[in-house]
């Protein structure tokens, strides 16, 4: 008989239990996630890829365009959960082609932000993605 790993799991002892949050108007996930997870005041959301919620695997050439799509992706979140970019705090990027695109990504990022408003940010070099996409961003966003 096979044993059911989860069967262990339980509720958490502090005072704040999470919120999982699965979007319907958000993309499609491509593993086994929950597009944000809420605890608190803190939302944390999963990486998204440049896809579409109405084309999935579906992406655009280039990595400016695939940032634009992740972007929006990641704004579909946040708005679902009455946020926006302005409640990013900080922001996980993953560059498939990081010597070739990381310019052209920080210029497509940096419109999405004011200069003054900038969120803490960590950009990583990766040998692969979902979809075998350019950039996939995860982030973190207080209420």
């Amino acid at each position: 008989m096979k044993s059911n790993k989860n069967a262990d799991m339980q509720e958490p002892k502090n005072k704040v239990s999470p919120i999982f949050h699965l979007i319907e108007a958000g993309p499609k996930p491509v593993a086994p996630f929950s597009h944000a997870v809420e605890v608190g005041e803190t939302i944390f959301v999963t990486g998204q890829m440049p896809d579409t919620p109405t084309n999935p695997g579906v992406l655009p050439e280039g990595v400016e365009a695939q940032t634009d799509n992740v972007m929006n992706n990641l704004n579909i979140i946040l708005k679902a959960l009455d946020l926006g970019l302005e409640n990013i705090v900080s922001v996980r990027v993953f560059l498939k082609e990081f010597k070739r695109d990381y310019q052209a990504f920080n210029d497509t990022y940096r419109s999405y932000f004011p200069e003054h408003r900038l969120p803490a940010r960590t950009c990583i070099g990766t040998t692969g993605l979902a979809y075998d996409a350019l950039v996939e961003i995860d982030l973190i966003a207080c209420r």
